[in-house]
């Protein structure tokens, strides 16, 4: 924010927009310039009001100036403790998961009416420069979404879950990592993204669908936005209708899902403030028990009995089945190999044949 000037003591040294003329009369003078120091003190009290007013319709106290001077610009957002915390508590953890299903919630649905409102363009990715594993797991992640969230809906509906996806990234309310955001709750109740806590992940993707949602999150990664959902943060199927549903802002349904933003400005391009960390990191889903953690670490440990070097990668005799290591000698490979070869009608197969015998053909 501008620092705007207080008045000076000495007329020489205010700025020129407060200095009186100067031909004006010495009692006419006093007298403008106290109606003009009223009118600055009246134009102060109101820029002070106007920087800490929240904005008409705000739901995430952005203050007007800021909404004004917003632009294409980012603007640092102070979460305040009232509603959004209150509203991120609604669509987290067991609360965030409570849902109607069926006729009920095709009846929400439908009550709920969708935005009539211009939907905001949200900006384009923009991957930061970093390590090269970074950008890898980002991508892995954000085709897990959307293979596993929207693998078979219209492109346009699987472009929409990456676009849902890399706005939270940038939003305040979220973790600032495309893998944090896939794997937000799937360690906790209230997974962000079901697939990452229902067993999903135990399924092997279709090769097809899974090729084009990495397209697709290739795409996104790059720059390209899904317009129509916007500045959306949120969806469901639907077929079930989430308890936060009404408490946020409808924007329109691509396929079977329906997509939602933050309401007031807190959906607002400009509460896109936060800056993609750059750090990924792939999380372990709920689904697998500690106890299956342990097993896989246990496992992957180094046996001291194991005298194997490391690049050995062969397979092993089990001698507790029995089995029993058989080599057969050169003479009897070259006999099976010549057996199998009369049978097929082949080429005769090679036999003993000594120097002597070489040299003299």
């Amino acid at each position: 924010m501008h620092a705007y000037p207080s008045p000076r003591a000495s007329a020489s040294e205010e700025p020129e927009y407060l200095l009186v003329v100067p031909f004006v009369a010495a009692g006419s003078r006093r007298f403008g310039r106290s109606i003009l120091a009223a009118l600055v003190a009246l134009l102060l009290v109101g820029i002070a009001l106007a920087a800490a007013m929240p904005a008409f319709g705000a739901s995430g106290r952005l203050t007007l100036f800021q909404w004004l001077t917003a632009g294409e610009q980012s603007v640092s957002i102070d979460v305040p403790p009232d509603m959004p915390a209150d509203l991120i508590a609604a669509t987290r953890g067991e609360d965030g998961a409570r849902h109607a299903e069926g006729a009920e919630a095709e009846a929400i649905n439908a009550s709920l009416p969708f935005f009539t409102g211009p939907v905001e363009t949200a900006r384009p990715f923009a991957f930061s420069a970093g390590a090269a594993p970074d950008h890898m797991r980002a991508l892995h992640c954000l085709t897990q979404a959307v293979y596993y969230e929207a693998g078979f809906e219209p492109m346009e509906g699987r472009r929409a879950v990456a676009q849902v996806v890399l706005n939270r990234v940038r939003h305040p309310a979220f973790p600032n990592s495309v893998c944090g955001v896939v794997y937000d709750g799937s360690t906790r109740p209230g997974c962000q993204f079901s697939f990452t806590c229902d067993g999903s992940l135990r399924r092997p993707p279709s090769p097809a669908a899974w090729t084009q949602a990495e397209e697709v999150a290739r795409e996104a990664l790059a720059g390209r936005i899904a317009p129509g959902v916007g500045t959306a943060t949120h969806y469901h199927a639907n077929y079930v209708a989430p308890y936060w549903a009404p408490r946020l802002t409808k924007l329109t349904q691509i396929g079977a899902h329906i997509f939602y933003r933050w309401p007031g400005n807190w959906g607002r391009s400009a509460a896109f403030t936060s800056r993609y960390a750059g750090l990924e990191a792939i999380g372990i889903p709920r689904d697998v028990e500690p106890e299956a953690i342990a097993a896989m670490e246990a496992a992957a440990a180094p046996d001291p009995t194991d005298r194997r070097a490391p690049e050995d990668v062969g397979g092993r005799l089990d001698v507790t089945k029995g089995w029993t290591l058989s080599i057969p000698l050169p003479s009897e490979s070259r006999s099976r190999l010549a057996s199998a070869m009369d049978q097929q009608g082949g080429v005769p197969a090679p036999t003993e044949t000594g120097p002597a015998q070489v040299a003299a053909r």
